[in-house]
């Protein structure tokens, strides 16, 4: 749960040191939406803002242990925060068109090194920066660990990269954590959490630029789909899309470069499949994953493979099987290169969603494909009974 997670991390033994006082209880009584923004500025400020020091004091401690770090040099220029900005760009190309099965060791050294630096003497104008940057490599390389399945140190990792975007007071790059950190509640069967994550990262949106905004609200949808609280997460992708429409890519941060109109399309019709699947009529989540399918570049392997498979599912659950069974060897023909936890869920909730139709041929040769990519590279991923040709 969030409240361990941050008891762990600040050193603390009881939620009175954290600053809450009987917050379950203060959540069963209202909805989140009514909370005062009072309390929830108080606590962003009991929860973040005062970890902040704990979490740099020692930023290598701070983080998961390694190998002894190469040496880090004893000041810090330009030249060293350029570096850190071309690792974290190199590590997401590689992220988006392989996964980042095969990346998070090499990350997590280059997470380290830059982690020393915020130890070495720098100019007190370039600090800020120092932090933004090391805090962005932190962010990927968490993303990287989300994606491998490695939660534990995902959530350590978020946790030092959103303490970095709070001493640089980089609230865009705070409101990214807080989506990733959220994505991961909601992958982990926590949407409850992952909507309180928002929530704190819309505190102040008049800090975020339209891209950050949207971003966030397509990941609120997602979380109240989970919750299956239709209306809402109607409301929210309508936000949503309202943000994007405004947003510029040359008034954006680089790290949003990557939430193109095909993104948009994918986080807009995720939660949308969601409410689908429940029983809302399907067109628009159907159009919404055709189109970021399209549009993803060839180079997107990753959310390429994402989009595909959910609309796969999406169709398999509420359409024509066959047709899902076309768009779900698709996927499997682009997820057949990576390396990655996340995109190894999506199949498996594709062959769950095809078990309605095995009896038909087509549908169980598309069953069996799954389990021959998922199950030889990862073993024990799904039940063997459910696998045809992977008992021997």
């Amino acid at each position: 749960m969030c409240r361990e997670a941050l008891r762990e991390i600040l050193s603390v033994s009881d939620d009175a040191e954290l600053g809450f006082v009987n917050a379950r209880a203060r959540r069963q009584a209202m909805k989140l939406e009514e909370v005062d923004t009072a309390k929830r500025q108080q606590f962003v400020h009991t929860t973040t803002l005062s970890g902040v020091s704990l979490l740099l004091a020692q930023p290598r401690a701070a983080l998961p242990e390694r190998s002894t770090p190469r040496p880090t040099p004893r000041r810090v220029g330009a030249s060293d925060i350029a570096q850190i900005r071309d690792a974290t760009q190199g590590f997401a190309s590689w992220g988006r068109v392989y996964g980042g099965g095969a990346i998070l060791d090499a990350a997590m050294g280059q997470l380290h090194w830059a982690a020393g630096l915020l130890e070495a003497i720098c100019p007190d104008p370039l600090r800020p920066e120092l932090h933004a940057a090391v805090g962005d490599l932190a962010q990927t390389a968490g993303y990287i660990a989300l994606e491998t399945g490695a939660h534990a140190e995902a959530r350590q990792i978020f946790s030092f990269a959103l303490a970095c975007a709070e001493q640089a007071k980089d609230w865009n790059l705070r409101a990214m954590i807080l989506s990733s950190m959220a994505e991961q509640a909601i992958s982990t069967g926590q949407p409850d959490e992952g909507l309180t994550l928002t929530e704190l990262a819309l505190v102040r949106p008049d800090w975020l630029t339209p891209a950050a905004r949207s971003l966030l609200h397509t990941t609120r949808g997602l979380t109240l789909a989970r919750m299956r609280r239709v209306q809402d997460t109607l409301t929210a992708i309508g936000t949503a899309d309202e943000h994007f429409a405004h947003a510029t890519p040359d008034n954006e941060p680089s790290f949003t470069a990557g939430y193109t109109d095909a993104h948009h399309a994918l986080l807009t019709g995720r939660p949308l499949g969601e409410l689908a699947i429940l029983g809302r009529d399907p067109g628009e989540a159907t159009t919404r994953l055709i189109t970021g399918a399209a549009g993803y570049p060839a180079g997107a392997v990753r959310a390429r493979a994402v989009c595909l498979t959910k609309l796969a599912s999406l169709t398999m659950a509420t359409g024509d099987p066959r047709h899902a069974v076309t768009i779900g060897n698709e996927a499997l023909e682009v997820a057949g290169t990576l390396r990655s936890h996340r995109t190894t869920e999506e199949l498996r909730e594709l062959f769950r969603h095809a078990a309605t139709h095995q009896d038909l041929e087509e549908v169980a040769e598309l069953r069996h494909r799954i389990c021959t990519l998922v199950c030889t590279d990862n073993p024990g991923n799904l039940p063997l009974d459910d696998c045809p040709g992977t008992q021997d």
